[in-house]
């Protein structure tokens, strides 16, 4: 059955196009969960880039992620813990064991920050405190908003996603990932959301190269929302 109401509020959208606040999670404030892979292709990951291929060996990471601007990644490779930690502009990976800690400022750098972009959801810190978001369109097939996200002007840097956005759960279903000369580099897919506190976050991402192939895919357990988390994980100190 042709669903009259719903074609006639997309039409409207369309005409009269969406805005950043319309994607973005205004109640997140922070997430937890542990990625584990289900499939990693190293000949086809090699073809997004090295270090992209490189996350796929790691068979589960904790991630524990607040806004504004702050994740926490936990792994163990063997027997070693392995840590990165992103707050604001500062990245520090460490290994206890080896007693390295290698801090970087990535102040220049915004394409190598992490953010919620990465686990398929939009929080208002990111547009204006680190992309700039432009409508492209309502897309026919699915009914998503479609925008631009580029990095904003202060930095040097094109590279940009292109997203496409369930409108109701606030969720990015799709992802393209382009590099600075424009080249797309990688496809993401977003997919089984849940529930929870009210925000809708998906639980599994299938990620296909520039040529179409499954590269890898992952899925999200062990889910928690606005659970409090304490500034204190994410420092950098």
């Amino acid at each position: 059955m042709l669903n009259l109401p719903g074609l006639v509020c997309a039409l409207a959208l369309a005409q009269a196009g969406a805005e950043a606040g319309d994607i973005v999670q205004p109640k997140l404030r922070d997430v937890s969960f542990t990625a584990q892979v289900v499939a990693g292709y190293q000949d086809e990951l090699a073809k997004i880039n090295r270090d992209f291929g490189n996350s796929y060996r790691v068979k589960a990471t904790r991630v524990l992620a607040k806004e504004p601007f702050m994740i926490r990644l936990e792994s163990r490779v063997g027997d070693t813990e392995v840590r990165y930690i992103l707050n604001g502009t500062t990245r520090v990976y460490s290994i206890p064991r080896a007693r390295v800690n290698q801090r970087e400022d990535l102040s220049e750098a915004p394409g190598k920050r992490q953010s919620f972009l990465d686990f398929g959801l939009v929080t208002p810190s990111m547009v204006g405190g680190l992309f700039e978001a432009r409508f492209v369109r309502v897309d026919r097939a699915t009914g998503g908003l479609v925008f631009d996200l580029t990095y904003l002007k202060k930095w040097d840097d094109t590279s940009r996603h292109r997203i496409w956005v369930d409108r109701e759960k606030r969720y990015v279903f799709r992802r393209e990932w382009y590099s600075q000369s424009g080249r797309l580099m990688a496809t993401f897919f977003h997919e089984n959301p849940i529930e929870l506190n009210g925000i809708w976050l998906p639980t599994r991402v299938t990620v296909r190269n520039a040529e179409g192939k499954v590269a890898g895919i992952m899925q999200y357990v062990d889910l928690r929302v606005n659970a409090g988390l304490s500034d204190s994980l994410f420092s950098v100190r």
